[in-house]
Formats: structure tokens, sequence, C-alpha cells
């Protein structure tokens, strides 16, 4: 299938967006070997509403979105989907309904694709402190600091 590729300049870093043409399958931070690849609709889409989001404008994706993973990866990632704009959760309240899954959860958790848009960000450690995150704990800490204050939220600044 045919790859198509689209940067989106941020203020934590460039962000790579993949897709093919019917879905985006991967959002990320870092360089990545795209030398050879072109927009599409669909990459072009993804990398504006990203932009939209940084601007502060957009708080729910639209995108498509293909991950590839197991079953129970993609329920996982369809409960992170679940996760409103600008609040946050505990790995142990996010896997409250299979307590005993807690470690492969969090296991299908680190590995999404899909950064920002498959909000991975927005699950903390039930201690409240930010643990995890394939993006750098930095960005994590940006990205939960944006969404507070686009949506006017809570104190003036995370305290993590």
């Amino acid at each position: 299938m045919i790859k198509y590729c689209s940067i989106v300049k941020s203020p934590i870093g460039d962000i790579t967006v993949i897709a093919d043409e019917v879905a985006v399958s991967v959002v990320s931070f870092g360089e990545k070997d795209t030398k050879s690849l072109t927009e599409n609709a669909i990459s072009k889409l993804a990398a504006q509403q990203l932009a939209d989001y940084f601007e502060g404008t957009l708080k729910n994706f639209t995108f498509p979105i293909a991950q590839h993973g197991t079953e129970f990866q993609q329920e996982v990632w369809q409960n992170l989907l679940k996760i409103p704009y600008a609040e946050t959760l505990s790995y142990a309240k996010f896997a409250a309904h299979k307590p005993l899954a807690i470690r492969a959860i969090a296991a299908a958790n680190g590995k999404n694709n899909i950064a920002i848009a498959v909000p991975c960000h927005r699950v903390i450690g039930s201690d409240g402190k930010l643990v995890g995150y394939a993006g750098e704990l930095w960005r994590k800490k940006w990205l939960l600091q944006h969404e507070r204050d686009m949506a006017q939220k809570g104190q003036t600044e995370l305290k993590f």
C-alpha cells in the first residue's frame, strides 16, 4: 500500500503524519525517513487538525485512523479516545474494568502510534506523576498543560 506523509511544525517539535489512501497510521515526534513520501488529502487533513489543536481551536480529531495491532490493543486505543480533552486518568482507573490486566493495558498504551489524537498522554501514574510517554515526559507535560490552558480548567500550572 502506498504511504503518504505530512510534517507538522509544532511548539514541541516536528510531528510526522503517515497515512495511506484511507487513514492515518502514524502520528509521531522526531525524525522519520520520509524523503520519498508525498502528502495526500488524508495526511494534509490530519496535519491541519494537529495545527488547529496547537492553536487551541480544535479539541476533537476527526481524521480517519487505522492503527495496526491486536484486538486487545485496539480495545485499549478505543478506550483512550474516551478520555475527555484536558482531563487525565490514572493507569489504575483506566484499567479498572480489567484490573488484573493493568500491565498489559499500560503496554498497549505504550504501543499507540497515533500521538495526541489517540490521547495516551492523558494517562498518568496513580500518584499523579507523569509516567511513560514515548514522546518524552516533557512533551506529555506540555500537552497536558496546553489542554488545561485552552480549556481554562484547573490551576494555572500543573504540578507533577
